[in-house]
């Protein structure tokens, strides 16, 4: 499986993300995606969204700053000065285990 993704559509204003954590659920596949720009900008996607949705390409496509980081990024992080992030938690298998 491919650590590194782009978005088609910015999340957040951002495209770049990083897969760090893979878990079961419910039988399901759930990979943690991590902007590579911001890590308060994560998601969670299923096997379905990420690979069969059409919604990401495998690997970082060279793209223009302004379609990398787009205004939406900026408008996000002026709303969110008063929130924390959610803690984010990576399986001892996972290429981001630095401890």
């Amino acid at each position: 499986m491919e650590n590194y993704w782009t978005s088609i559509k910015p999340i957040n204003g951002l495209r770049h993300f990083v897969l760090v954590n893979e878990t079961k659920e419910k039988g399901n596949i759930i990979f943690l995606m991590v902007s590579v720009l911001d890590s308060e900008i994560n998601l969670r996607a299923t096997y379905e969204e990420l690979i069969n949705s059409g919604n990401w390409y495998e690997g970082w496509i060279n793209l223009p700053k302004l379609q990398s980081i787009t205004e939406e990024y900026i408008d996000y992080k002026s709303s969110m000065k008063d929130e924390g992030i959610d803690e984010i938690f990576i399986n001892e298998d996972s290429l981001f285990n630095i401890s």
